[in-house]
């Protein structure tokens, strides 16, 4: 009885912190409430279980972006928090693609094989199986043997476990090496960008055994689940997109407002002070550069399966210097300010570059949205730079500000 009496005052403890601390932050509230009213929303009026009114390709659209705000949080983190300008957290980002996205391909083509070989007077053996799914997936690269990291492709919970472990195990290797040779500032930023374009480079080969620049396609379709229509998965993962989201919001303001959050933003503002008071400076580094990366693989293995196919040049250093580009548009070292940076952008370019935005007669030309919408896009980000740094959010702290008064 006294035990259990110990375990309902610890749950009402936590209750009682978790309760205070959305009290203190009540942007959580507000974020959660429009996430959860937005996905309701999508939902109802889409074509898997709604009313039809919004398309499945819209309904990838809208999870694929809130994929990207996901890793944009991850870059906040990392960037605007932290004051490490990572030129290389969209490498981490297509890695957990590439990891969710060996089990879709290979159970997939798997299922197809053995169903193929149906009706045949003897069934196939392993091996011949083994060597079926090999020429179906590696034919294409001019191959038919199964690579050594496709070894565990078949179980879904090895690929989970992956989607964390590679990309984590990377940016721990990395970060440690760059943070105990105390390397900052532009020289870390361009050895970030020289590894994402390393990995890029040789994901091209084919002998990366991630078939080359052909890469991973057929990802919308979940093995076993072929007769379920798009409509309804697309459903599936922009509900699992909204969940992570708002886990990852919640996460990161728990992280931002807490003690280590004051720590890193030390370390941003004043590195040598931080160090002079006893902070291991490399280690507080090191750690959110490598959870960063795993919250950037996590929205990966979610985008692609939506984007449905994933290739090496998802990995170029110009990702990752877009998502540093929607992170300072939308208000560095806020988190809500990264996910509207990242989910404006986001939309903004699709509406542009997808053929809705009909082009411009200027009598002398014709200006094309497709053409000429990555300059605008860097016009606003030298604009923001320039007369608006705290970007999009900078202005609803202005409001807030003019509301106190």
């Amino acid at each position: 009885m006294g035990q259990s009496i110990k375990q309902n005052t610890g749950r009402s403890l936590d209750q009682t912190i978790f309760t205070k601390f959305l009290f203190r932050n009540p942007s959580i509230v507000i974020f959660l409430a429009a996430l959860g009213l937005f996905t309701f929303g999508v939902t109802i009026l889409g074509e898997g279980v709604g009313l039809g009114l919004i398309s499945t390709s819209f309904v990838k659209t809208l999870g694929k972006t809130l994929c990207l705000c996901i890793i944009a949080i991850a870059m906040d983190l990392v960037w605007g928090y932290c004051g490490i300008l990572s030129l290389g957290h969209f490498a981490f980002f297509g890695l957990g693609g590439y990891m969710i996205g060996m089990w879709l391909m290979f159970a997939r083509t798997k299922l197809i094989v053995i169903e193929s070989a149906h009706n045949a007077v003897l069934p196939p053996t392993p091996g011949e199986i083994s060597d079926a799914v090999g020429a179906q997936i590696f034919g294409v690269v001019g191959g038919a043997d199964i690579p050594l990291i496709w070894s565990f492709a078949d179980l879904l919970w090895v690929q989970l476990i992956m989607v964390v472990l590679v990309p984590g195990l990377l940016a721990f290797l990395f970060g440690w090496l760059a943070f105990r040779s105390r390397v900052n500032g532009v020289y870390l930023s361009i050895l970030t960008q020289a590894m994402t374009l390393a990995l890029s480079l040789y994901l091209f080969q084919n002998e990366s055994g991630l078939r080359g620049n052909n890469g991973l396609s057929g990802l919308q379709y979940l093995p076993g689940l072929e007769d379920v229509p798009q409509a309804i998965v697309s459903i599936w993962f922009f509900l699992g997109s909204a969940f992570a989201l708002a886990l990852s919001f919640i996460g990161a303001m728990f992280f931002v407002k807490g003690k280590l959050g004051n720590i890193i933003q030390g370390i941003r503002d004043n590195e040598a002070r931080v160090r002079f008071l006893g902070y291991n400076v490399e280690g507080y580094k090191l750690f959110v550069f490598t959870v960063t990366a795993i919250m950037a693989a996590i929205a990966g293995a979610l985008y692609y399966p939506q984007a449905g196919i994933i290739n090496p040049a998802e990995l170029a250093p110009i990702a990752s210097i877009y998502l540093a580009v929607w992170v300072a548009i939308g208000g560095r070292g806020r988190i809500y300010g990264a996910v509207i940076g990242a989910a404006f952008v986001s939309l903004v370019s699709s509406y542009f570059t997808g053929g809705q935005a009909s082009d411009v007669s200027l009598g002398f030309g014709v200006f094309r949205w497709t053409e000429w919408w990555l300059v605008l896009l860097g016009f606003s980000f030298v604009a923001v730079t320039l007369y608006a740094p705290n970007g999009i959010g900078g202005l609803f702290d202005r409001f807030n500000r003019s509301g106190d008064a």
